[in-house]
C-alpha cells in the first residue's frame, strides 16, 4: 500500500531494499543454521550509511529521524531477514539515538562517526534475571570511585554483546528503598553509563555466556557479569540519579523499531504464503482460490497496513518531541501479533511443506514468535493500555 511517506523515508525504503534484494531467503537461513553473524549485509548496509541514518550531519550520518530508521528495519524485515531487526534495534536505536538526544558533545564526537560508518557497534543491558518486566527492581549497581564509577551486577538476554564495542549499561546509584526515601521516587536513582565491551572484556571485569535458543540465532543473546567495570564519569549518558527519562528515550524507539521489524516480518510472510498459494495447484485449481486460505491471509494483510499505520504515527511522534508512549505500545503490540499471526498463517498455507527447511517458513515462524515477549511482553503493553488510556485500576 502506498503511504504518504516523506521522500527522506521513501529514498531509505529503496536504497535498503536494493541492498537486502542482493541476500536471499537461503543466506539467511544459513547464517541461522550456522548461528553465524550476517557480516556481509550488515557491511553494506554501514558502507551505504543505512546505520548512520538519525546521527546528525555534523557528526558524518544522514540526520534524519526515527521514522527512517523503522522503515529501513521495515524494509529488511520485508526481504526475509526478519531477525535482522537486531541491527536496527541495537546499534541505530541503543547507540546513536540515544547519544543523540542524550550523549555529552564529547561523547557524540567520540563515537557518533564510526557508528554513521558501520564500524562500532552496541548492545543495550537493562533486564536482569530477577528483575525482568520489573527495571524498578534491578540491582546492578554503579558506585563512585574516585573520577571513576565502578559497576557491579548482573544482567540477562542481552543480545549481540559479541560484536559490540560500547554497551549501554542502566544502574542504579541509588537503591530504589533509598531513592523512594531521599530523592522522592522510586524511579530517581538510575544512570545510564557507556561501557567499553572490549576494554573490560580485557580487563576480566565483563563476562558473557550465550543462551542456547530457539531463534535469531544469526547473533548471541547472553548472560552478562560485571564485576566492578571501571568507567569513566565521562562515560555517564545524561545525569547521575535521573537516568529514567534517558531510559524512556531508549524503550519508545526501542518498541517502535520492534513494531517495525513486525510489519516487515508479516510483509516477508504473506509474501512467501501468497506466492505458494497462486503457485500450489490441489483438486484441479491454486489452493488460493480457496477462501479457507484466502480470507485469513486478507485479513492479515489489513491488520498488517493497519500496525503500519501506527508504527509511523509513532515514530513520527517521536521525532517531533512529542509525547508518543501510547502509540509505540500499540505499534508494538499490534506489530508483533501480525508478524507472528502471519507467520503461522504461512505456516498453514504450505501445509507439510512449511516443516521443511526447504522453505523458509519455520525459520521465520520461530524468528517472529519471541517479539511477543520482547521488548515488553504483550501482556504488559495491554495493562498499560487497559490503565494508561482506559483509567481502569492498576493490578500491581
Amino acid at each position: 500500500m502506498d503511504l504518504d511517506l516523506p521522500e527522506s523515508a521513501l529514498a531509505v525504503r529503496e536504497g535498503v531494499a536494493a541492498v537486502a534484494a542482493k541476500y536471499d531467503h537461503a543466506y539467511w537461513s544459513r547464517c541461522e543454521e550456522e548461528h553465524r553473524f550476517p557480516q556481509e549485509v550488515f557491511d553494506d548496509l554501514g558502507a551505504g550509511g543505512w546505520f548512520g541514518l538519525c546521527v546528525p550531519e555534523e557528526y558524518g550520518g544522514g540526520g534524519q529521524g526515527l521514522l527512517e530508521l523503522a522503515v529501513a528495519n521495515e524494509t529488511l524485515c520485508a526481504s526475509g531477514g526478519v531477525a535482522g531487526t537486531f541491527f536496527y534495534v541495537t546499534t541505530p536505536g541503543f547507540g546513536a539515538m540515544t547519544l543523540t538526544r542524550h550523549g555529552t558533545e564529547e561523547q557524540k564526537q567520540r563515537i557518533l562517526p564510526g557508528l554513521a560508518e558501520g564500524r562500532v557497534q552496541f548492545c543495550f543491558a537493562l533486564t536482569e534475571p530477577d528483575a525482568g518486566s520489573n527495571a524498578i527492581e534491578i540491582t546492578t549497581a554503579a558506585r563512585p570511585d574516585g573520577d571513576d564509577f565502578l559497576v557491579r551486577g548482573q544482567k540477562i538476554w542481552i543480545s549481540n554483546v559479541e560484536n559490540a564495542d560500547w554497551m549501554v549499561v542502566v544502574t542504579r546509584t541509588t537503591p530504589a528503598a533509598e531513592a523512594k526515601d531521599e530523592l522522592g521516587s522510586r524511579t530517581a536513582g538510575f544512570t545510564l553509563f557507556l561501557v567499553d565491551v572490549r576494554e573490560a572484556v580485557a580487563a576480566g571485569t565483563l563476562s558473557y555466556t550465550p543462551i542456547p535458543k530457539m531463534g535469531s540465532n544469526i547473533l548471541h543473546s547472553s548472560q552478562v557479569f560485571l564485576d566492578d567495570v571501571r568507567v569513566p564519569s565521562g562515560n555517564v549518558i545524561g545525569e547521575v540519579d535521573q537516568g529514567f527519562s534517558v531510559l524512556w528515550d531508549v524503550l519508545n524507539p526501542e518498541r517502535i523499531l520492534a513494531a517495525s521489524g513486525g510489519i516487515g516480518t508479516a510483509d516477508a510472510a504473506l509474501r512467501i504464503a501468497t506466492d505458494y498459494a497462486k503457485e500450489r495447484v490441489v483438486f484441479g485449481r491454486p489452493i488460493g482460490a480457496n477462501q479457507g486460505l484466502q480470507f485469513p491471509l486478507a485479513q492479515l494483510k489489513a491488520k498488517t497496513e493497519l500496525g503500519r499505520l501506527m508504527t509511523y504515527r509513532a515514530a513520527w511522534l517521536f521525532d517531533q518531541g512529542r509525547p508518543c508512549g501510547n502509540e509505540a505500545n500499540i505499534a508494538k503490540l499490534t506489530g508483533a501479533q501480525v508478524g507472528w499471526e502471519a507467520a503461522n498463517q504461512a505456516f498453514q498455507t504450505l501445509g507439510g511443506m512449511a516443516y521443511s527447511k526447504e522453505y523458509p517458513v519455520e525459520r521465520i515462524f520461530r524468528d517472529a514468535r519471541i517479539a511477543k515477549n520482547i521488548p515488553v511482553a504483550e501482556e504488559l503493553i495491554l495493562a498499560h493500555i487497559g490503565t494508561q488510556m482506559l483509567g481502569l485500576p492498576r493490578s500491581y
